[in-house]
């Protein structure tokens, strides 16, 4: 879900549209994985400072690696699969990594705090793709489909969900456009 039009003034200046950001993706509770999220213009430098296996960065894009993620003093805070998305082929157009976790909320608790800790700061509800859409990945009915597909609870309004999230909608709208352009006088 998109932040308020007010949050939205106060969240976005030139400044922090350059943060890099972080959340947990998974929903709390139980469960035998979490994933946390990191994006923009440092995300795989500060990944790569709490990875350790694979060098992040000098990784091809779309690739997984095996390896732990360990705090400052070197202790290992888990065994994860880190996922690595190099802008601007990642949902937001940053680079992007995933780390996918152990499920307990304490060890996504303490990777969280480690990578905040290291320059990321936590995103706001829905800046993932509020920053998708800033970037030009989807328009604005898209980045509202991500939000009703979330929220979907039957199979119909999962698949109308995913069908405007893949711009099924703005492309009727574009056929729409397309066609009053045509019945416009060619003076004007």
């Amino acid at each position: 879900m998109l932040p308020e039009p007010r949050n939205f003034e106060i969240m976005y200046t030139k400044s922090n549209l350059g943060d890099t950001i972080v959340a947990i993706a998974t929903p709390p509770g139980i469960g035998a994985l979490g994933v946390i999220r990191l994006s923009g213009p440092k995300a795989i430098e500060i990944a790569d400072a709490a990875f350790f296996g694979q060098k992040l960065a000098k990784q091809a894009s779309h690739t997984i690696h095996l390896g732990t993620i360990r705090d400052e003093q070197g202790k290992i805070l888990d065994e994860v699969l880190a996922s690595l998305f190099v802008g601007p082929r990642s949902y937001t157009r940053e680079h992007g990594v995933e780390f996918s976790c152990h499920g307990s909320s304490f060890i996504l608790q303490q990777v969280l705090e480690l990578l905040i800790r290291l320059g990321a700061r936590t995103a706001e509800r829905g800046e993932f793709t509020l920053r998708a859409f800033l970037n030009g990945q989807m328009d604005l009915s898209q980045a509202e489909a991500v939000a009703d597909l979330i929220a979907s609870d039957s199979a119909a309004s999962h698949q109308l969900a995913l069908q405007q999230m893949r711009g099924g909608f703005s492309e009727e709208i574009q056929k729409l456009r397309d066609e009053l352009i045509q019945f416009l006088p060619t003076s004007l």
